[in-house]
């Protein structure tokens, strides 16, 4: 099956990881990829960005499998995160809208592709028939010899003729027993973002850290910088996909130091609870406003409450914590992960200032220390 022969080119290009969400058009694709690969099936494309610069921060070869729709939700972050930090992330895009295409809404974006990839500088190619699959080959050689994102448009027409696979049988018996008690008292949060970092540093000992954009990365880095501690500059939401990505290919701890508006602004919490990572904690520190551009509210501020939204999603290890001393419990107590911790905290910024190191020192001094730490294989 041609779906055989590409999944064989990723592997012998050394891909480890394949971070996916799937296309109508490509079932066989998407059905053989676990069976091969080790899988991360998405909710949002753009979360997949995330999770595979984790990945590559420590040791991995990862790539994304998607319909092309998708890399209209991955622009910013394939800019704002890949290529500020000079990431390579092949992706290999089913590309709808062109052949055969029957849904109207899957022209507008897909038929100018190839001028969008252009003008963000992204290299890629197009393959229209199944004799050029080979050239999946040379987009990921690119990627990761050029540090870049890269892009290989799948024409549907590659598939043609082959059987499609829907995997019925292996879908599990869907009943399940539901008993969820949960009853908190919030007072008034008395600790700022600032004061919660100063709470939270003591205790990461030599675990990788990934900070939320913007002032929370300021506010660590001027607290205690780390070389175990990698700063999102950009790409609102990523923090917790990176962290995922981090935390499937190394052994010691990751934590995650987040924020209401970017976990509320994820799907990545659901993929988190599924993939069941031992090793990782996310830690949202909600002060309910959007703290970094003129503290807008969020829903958190009295309406979701975000412990409650990851048990939701699958988390089964949770606290929610309103000072310093029951941080460090949290940190302590919720060893074995994925566990979400839930700080209440009141608005407030510090004027902490812009972290001086290139997105290159952080990023290599990061990967020279975890690395060390990556699983193999």
């Amino acid at each position: 099956m041609h779906e055989d022969i590409l999944i064989g080119l990723m592997r012998d290009q050394g891909i480890n990881l394949a971070v996916s969400l799937p296309c109508d058009k490509a079932k066989d694709l998407f059905a053989l990829l676990p069976l091969y690969l080790e899988t991360v099936d998405l909710l949002r494309e753009e979360d997949g960005v995330g999770v595979c610069a984790g990945a590559y921060l420590a040791g991995r070869k990862p790539a994304m499998v998607i319909q092309s729709s998708g890399l209209g939700n991955m622009l910013n972050a394939l800019l704002s995160l890949s290529r500020t930090y000079d990431l390579p992330l092949p992706v290999i895009a089913s590309w709808r809208g062109i052949y055969k295409e029957t849904i109207p809404a899957q022209v507008p974006f897909n038929a100018g592709l190839p001028g969008i990839l252009k003008a963000a500088d992204i290299p890629f190619v197009i393959i229209n028939q199944s004799h050029e699959l080979d050239r999946i080959s040379e987009m990921i050689d690119t990627s990761f010899r050029c540090h870049t994102p890269a892009v290989a448009l799948v024409s549907p027409r590659c598939w043609e003729g082959t059987t499609v696979c829907e995997r019925r049988e292996d879908i599990p018996d869907r009943s399940q027993h539901i008993h969820l008690v949960h009853e908190r008292n919030v007072p008034s949060p008395a600790m700022t973002r600032l004061d919660a970092i100063r709470a939270i540093v003591p205790h990461l000992h030599d675990a990788a850290v990934v900070s939320n954009i913007g002032i929370p990365s300021k506010e660590l880095f001027w607290t205690e910088d780390r070389k175990e501690n990698f700063y999102m500059l950009g790409s609102y939401t990523q923090a917790s996909s990176v962290g995922l990505g981090i935390a499937l290919s190394v052994r010691r701890r990751t934590i995650v130091i987040d924020g209401d508006g970017s976990l509320l602004g994820t799907a990545i919490l659901p993929v988190i609870a599924a993939k069941k990572p031992r090793n990782l904690t996310i830690i949202c520190l909600d002060n309910g406003v959007f703290g970094s551009t003129g503290n807008q509210i969020t829903p958190a501020y009295r309406q979701v409450d975000l412990e409650l939204y990851a048990r939701a999603c699958g988390f089964e290890q949770t606290a929610k914590v309103t000072s310093a001393e029951e941080i460090g419990g949290a940190i302590a107590s919720l060893e074995q992960g994925p566990s979400f911790i839930h700080v209440v905290i009141r608005p407030g910024n510090s004027d902490a200032p812009n972290i001086p190191l290139t997105p290159h020192e952080i990023r290599d001094r990061f990967m020279n220390t975890i690395r060390n730490d990556a699983i193999q294989g």
